[in-house]
């Protein structure tokens, strides 16, 4: 074999290895960011050895989004990372946008990726005359043509109906119950904070091995909770008060507060998923006088209070759905493997 046959062969490999590398690049899913929380979808990416997809997203001066992705995106399978947190109208509209302009460049199947879904406590109507906010806001998401929704820790599972499409829901609560088990002692309960957590709590209590109690609340309006009971045994004990979601701190608060009244111990634990903190309530929870506060970050981090703060990151939970969902693996074990 004469010298230009070896580099011939050599050359002929090294570009069959580049259209092979090309072609596993192809194949494997994409990550595309929307502007809600671009650390988490970095986040993703790296669990997933994959840099984020360049996706530019601008605000005309009239007010209007706009978006533009790389036309390399079609043929590929890609998972939209946006958590429709404030302001919530904006991004679930950037959310359908993102998805159209993928739809329009060729992408063979687009996923969201919303580990907080906003409106989903607007799931039935207190008062006549009220919307069905989860509704709207699904057929908004909807517009997006996704061919699934991955979200975390709904916080009313019968959220999920309201899509047009399958929705796989996924749960943090061992990731959390594993964060916060190295501060239990062994007097602690698992607290919730009124009937409608008394499942979750029970979950965390599987999780954890120890007792549950429960706060009995009335709503006095969107900021202002009263407590009125306890059932169970707190006096002398640590508590673990869990919830899907802390918006304004006004449940949390009455919450401590009752159970106090009945003798709790100092070391109160806050545990939720969704660190909403809106307004002030990193103000009421430090005038609660919590020990500490664990939730995950599947909205950006407020930072700040007067008590502890633990951060327990979701990206690896996320980007195992990735993995499972873009191999087309059973939904049902997908759930499983959330559980």
């Amino acid at each position: 074999m004469n010298v230009e046959e070896i580099v011939g062969r050599a050359v002929s490999a090294l570009r069959d290895g580049e259209q092979r590398l090309r072609r596993a690049l192809e194949a494997a899913p994409a990550i595309v960011s929307g502007r809600a929380h671009e650390a988490l979808a970095k986040a993703v990416g790296l669990e997933l050895g994959r840099p984020l997809e360049a996706c530019a997203i601008e605000r005309f001066p009239d007010g209007e989004t706009t978006v533009r992705v790389d036309e390399h995106m079609r043929g590929r399978d890609v998972f939209v990372v946006q958590p429709t947190a404030a302001p919530v109208g904006e991004n679930i509209l950037e959310l359908a946008l993102v998805a159209d302009a993928l739809h329009r460049v060729g992408a063979a199947r687009v996923t969201a990726l919303v580990p907080y879904f906003g409106f989903a406590r607007q799931e039935r109507r207190v008062h006549p005359g009220e919307p069905l906010g989860a509704r709207v806001a699904a057929d908004l998401v909807g517009c997006g043509r996704f061919a699934r929704i991955v979200t975390v820790d709904l916080h009313a599972p019968a959220v999920e109906g309201f899509f047009g499409v399958p929705v796989e829901h996924l749960s943090a609560v061992p990731l959390l119950a594993e964060a916060v088990r190295q501060h239990l002692r062994r007097d602690t309960v698992v607290v919730s904070p009124d009937l409608g957590g008394a499942k979750l709590a029970r979950a965390y209590a599987h999780e954890l091995g120890r007792p549950v109690a429960i706060v009995h609340k009335t709503r006095l309006g969107g900021r202002h909770v009263e407590a009125l009971d306890v059932t169970g045994e707190v006096k002398g004990r640590s508590c673990v008060i869990v919830d899907d979601m802390i918006a304004t701190g006004g449940t949390i608060e009455a919450a401590v507060a009752a159970l106090r009244e009945r003798g709790a111990g100092d070391d109160v634990t806050v545990v939720a998923t969704h660190a909403v903190l809106a307004s002030n309530a990193l103000e009421v929870l430090s005038r609660a006088r919590i020990t500490r506060l664990v939730t995950t970050d599947t909205l950006p981090a407020r930072e700040g209070g007067a008590f502890e703060r633990v951060h327990v990151p979701v990206a690896p939970l996320l980007a195992d759905a990735v993995r499972r969902l873009a191999a087309d693996r059973p939904a049902a074990e997908l759930a499983a493997a959330a559980r």
